[in-house]
This record gives structure tokens, sequence and C-alpha cells, in this order.
């Protein structure tokens, strides 16, 4: 019976030895730190957003910064329904909730994590823990790997993980070459009075842009007491993660808090003041804001909030829309999202076969999950990719005779 290394015990690792023939392979997963599966653990705030209910995998890449062109293919294979399909048949039941992000139904990631575990004991799978592998070498047509406790042989090897330094290091010491790991999801840390002591105000659509990246990004966001975060600037960190590492974190992003242009804010402001002219400014929340943001824009604004609206002058005005549709901010470094710590970077993907995720450059070893250079917006998607290139992995090896 061959063996099978597995270097990594979190999504992609357990997933690919969950799909393993048990009849044709013995299989070990290596995982240097005390539990298994800390990532699923810590998703979602511990509900574990297990993926995205997004069937489509032409639409499906879209949410992908790097390896969209890569991943197509993959998740033809298997995608999203796929997934909560193999889970409803392991009796967990999953929910879609109403934006489309998917979570096992008891909303604890412990049922993902016992699902996945559960069927590695079934199949008599060892796994070791706090086992930190050093080296892997290849000779002959076997794969010898040391580590902190002992050395193990393997026919297979399949490499999940993850992007840290040391784990890429290695891979790099069998001849691949990877892209510099950099945060991908983060938040914004900005100091500004118009952010102070409103942590927690959030924004059901608002608009982000870094003019010197030309990017732009729409979505709901929240005040932090950092800055700025919430799905429109994660999806910003996401598709910029390499340029704003290069700025060093250091950049201007421009917020437009409503989502409409200034000139239809400024219209209708005006509506607003010839139907209402003897209400006061502070009493006036013409956008959909909160009454507390409303009363800081007029304070940054410089406006009495006792002021009839009608009073107003075109200047007042212009300072008043402008801090609500164009507020210019000076960004200085970044916070993790949460503990959901995300790079891009990893094994250059030109070295990838994505028909089974094998390695181009080695025989006998594969690779899935966030060592490659692929990551995805906040929602599921990474996990998704984990459970598709895993999902592969075991296929290819259970058709090799």
């Amino acid at each position: 019976m061959k063996q099978i290394v597995i270097v990594g015990g979190g999504a992609a690792g357990f997933f690919c030895a969950a799909n393993l023939d048990e009849k044709k392979y013995r299989v070990t997963i290596l995982e240097q730190n005390s539990d298994v599966l800390q990532k699923v653990k810590i998703s979602g705030g511990g509900r574990c957003n297990v993926t995205h209910a997004c069937f489509d995998p032409r639409e499906l890449v879209q949410f992908y910064p790097r390896g969209n062109k890569e991943l197509r293919s993959v998740f033809s294979k298997f995608q999203p329904g796929d997934m909560m399909e193999w889970l409803e048949e392991r009796k967990v039941s999953v929910k879609v909730e109403k934006d489309n992000r998917v979570f096992p139904e008891s909303n604890s990631s412990q049922t993902i994590i016992r699902s996945f575990t559960e069927a590695v004991a079934e199949k008599n799978f060892e796994v070791r823990t706090q086992c930190s592998v050093k080296e892997i070498v290849r000779e002959e047509e076997k794969y010898f790997i040391k580590t902190n406790s002992g050395d193990y042989e393997a026919d297979f090897v399949v490499y999940t993980t993850g992007s840290s330094p040391k784990s890429l290091k290695i891979i790099e010491s069998l001849g691949h070459k990877t892209v510099a790991a950099v945060p991908s999801l983060f938040t914004f840390n900005i100091k500004d009075d118009l952010l102070k002591d409103l942590a927690g105000t959030s924004f059901l659509n608002a608009g982000t842009a870094i003019p010197q990246l030309k990017a732009e990004e729409s979505g709901p966001m929240l005040i932090t007491h950092w800055g700025l975060s919430g799905p429109a600037i994660l999806k910003l960190s996401a598709w910029e993660a390499v340029n704003l590492a290069r700025l060093n974190y250091r950049f201007e992003i421009e917020v437009n808090f409503i989502v409409q242009d200034y000139d239809e804010a400024h219209e209708l402001f005006q509506t607003f003041r010839q139907t209402n002219p003897k209400k006061t400014v502070g009493q006036s929340k013409i956008f959909d804001v909160t009454n507390r943001f409303w009363q800081r824009i007029l304070e940054i604004s410089q406006v009495n909030i006792s002021k009839q609206i009608a009073q107003l002058s075109a200047k007042e005005i212009e300072q008043i829309i402008t801090n609500i549709c164009r507020k210019k901010f000076q960004v200085n470094g970044k916070s993790t999202y949460k503990d959901e710590f995300v790079t891009a970077g990893g094994v250059d993907l030109k070295e990838i076969n994505f028909k089974n995720m094998s390695s181009k450059l080695l025989p006998n070893l594969y690779l899935a999950g966030e060592v490659l250079n692929i990551d995805a917006v906040t929602g599921g998607f990474n996990f998704q990719a984990c459970w598709s290139e895993a999902w592969l992995i075991a296929q290819d090896l259970n058709q090799l005779d």
C-alpha cells in the first residue's frame, strides 16, 4: 500500500484526506500546530463561512484577484454546490444567508471540523500535531520529509501548508518559484476627526476609491476604532494587495458614504431645502446615514446645526456635500481583518497543472490552498478554492493504478 504524506492540517489538507481512498493508501497528515483546522475554527466569527452560493464557475472566478483564470477549470469540476452536497451527505445541514454566504445550520465551525475529522478518523489515517516539517528531499522514487519528531517516507506528497515564509522556503528548495507573500484582506488605519468616536457606525453601501491606483470598490462599510473596514474596504485591499504593499500601506482614499455622485446629492439637498426651508440643518437628515454621523458631517463642515436650512450659504452646502460624497482620508497602515489572515503570493501558478493540482516540476507532488498564489475577497471564496483544489487532488490519486 502506497504512502501519502499531507503537509499541513488545514482546510485543503484535511479535505483532501477526507476524500482519499483508504483501501489504496496509507495517509499521514503532519500539522505543526497543536490543533488542526485552525482557520476553519475562527472563520466567520466562529460560525465558519464554508463557501458562497455562486454556482457558475465563470461568475465565481470574478471574486479571485489572483488565480481567476486557473480556477475556472477547477470550479467546473467541483464548485460550491458540490461542497454543499458533500456536507449534506454527511448530515451537515447548511444555509444560505441574504448576502449568499453559506454557513452550517448549527452556526458553529465545530460542525464542519467534526465532519472532516470524523471522515479522516473513519479511514484510519494518522494525524500528527506539533510536527514541524524542516525539509523535504526527493531521492529516487521517494520523498523524505524531515520533521522535529522524526522522518517520514512518502510515495506522494500533498503540500497544503499555507503561505508562511518557512513553508515557501521549503517548496523553493524543491525547485519551485514563489511570488513574495503580502497581506490580502485587511482594514485601513485612518485617524480623522470625521471618524473619531463613531466606531460601529455602518453604511449599507459606500463607494471607495484609491485615485493613485485608479482602483474603485463599493459595498457595505464600517467605521472601526482604527479606521475603516467592511466589504467595500476588504475588496479594495484584496484587489490591490500587491500595490498597497509597495506603497507601504500609506496612501489617500476617497470615500462616498452614500454612493450618489456630487451633482445628484446636491440636487437632493436643494429639493429638501425648498420643501423644508425653516427646518434646522441639524434636524434635516437628508441622506441615508445615522443621525450621529450626520451631526459629525455638519461639525467638520463647520456648519451651525441650529441654522435654518434656507439660510445655508452655497459654500456651506458645498462643504457638506463634499464631505459626504468626496471625503479624502490619509491611510497610515493596516490591521488584520479579524483573525482571518489571508495572503496574496505563494507558488507561481505557471508551475502547477490545474487539471489535478500537481507540480509540473516534480512527480507525485501536489499543492493546494494558500501556499499557491491564489486568493479571494471575503465571503467563503478562499475556502472554496481549498475544497475544490483538494478534491481534484484526491480524485487524481484515487484514479491512479
